[in-house]
């Protein structure tokens, strides 16, 4: 039972430091979160005990308010710091392909299938929707790296389609905190076992960065690309 409780106590600890850290992280980018929070949160509290003691019920009116105030604090929070992550990502290489590392079930996706030394880069994932190809960099370079992508596409697995997306800010990109919703309104025309087939005839294909390990996430600014590493097809 002690042990239940260490166990529970070290869990619950972890949670806490864990929020605690991304508040921190979250008001680097958003100096206004802990007043936002706490005018929420009074909000909703103050509107709940006015109605309880006009009602004649405060004390539980109170504890109901007190309850919604934290969910909605709780939910105001999580989509402030969304914003937030995804505001000191932007533009970073490497971005997108921790957006796709965390796209959610059905997906699987292959970071740097494509690059060049200028750290244009194309990512890849694999899903009901097809094949789905996300570049960033610079709009007119990746354009050359997603053609070429495309076309080894083809000729691998020609009976799948192939989506081609370019993360930015400008004139026909997505931003990255829309690539996630962008890739899931895509049609699903693949079932299950034609996903499986597709990401095997793709894995034995073998990918462009295979020998060269990649760290997860987004990639230091001014990373330079060894001698003899690949190149764009």
């Amino acid at each position: 039972m002690a042990r239940k409780d260490t166990a529970a106590d070290a869990a619950n600890s972890g949670r806490l430091k864990q929020i605690v850290l991304t508040y921190k992280m979250t008001r680097k980018a958003d100096k206004k979160i802990g007043l936002v929070l706490a005018a929420v949160g009074i909000s909703i509290l103050g509107v709940f005990l006015a109605i309880g003691f006009l009602i004649g019920h405060p004390i539980y009116l109170g504890i109901l308010g007190l309850f919604l105030a934290l969910l909605t604090m709780a939910i105001v929070f999580g989509r402030r710091a969304e914003r937030a992550a995804f505001g000191q990502m932007e533009g970073q290489p490497g971005a997108a392909a921790a957006v796709l590392d965390n796209i959610g079930r059905g997906w699987t996706t292959t970071p740097a299938v494509a690059m060049n030394r200028s750290q244009d880069v194309v990512h890849r994932a694999v899903g009901k929707a097809g094949i789905v190809l996300v570049a960033e960099g610079n709009p007119n370079r990746v354009k050359t790296l997603l053609a070429a992508e495309k076309r080894k596409m083809n000729r691998i697995v020609a009976d799948v389609p192939v989506h081609d997306l370019i993360v930015g800010t400008g004139e026909g990109q997505i931003p990255l905190k829309k690539l996630r919703t962008a890739m899931l309104k895509l049609p699903r025309v693949l079932t299950g076992p034609q996903v499986t087939a597709t990401t095997d005839r793709l894995r034995a294909m073998g990918d462009l960065m295979s020998n060269m390990p990649l760290p997860k996430g987004p990639m230091p600014k001014g990373m330079k690309l060894p001698k003899g590493g690949p190149k764009a097809r």
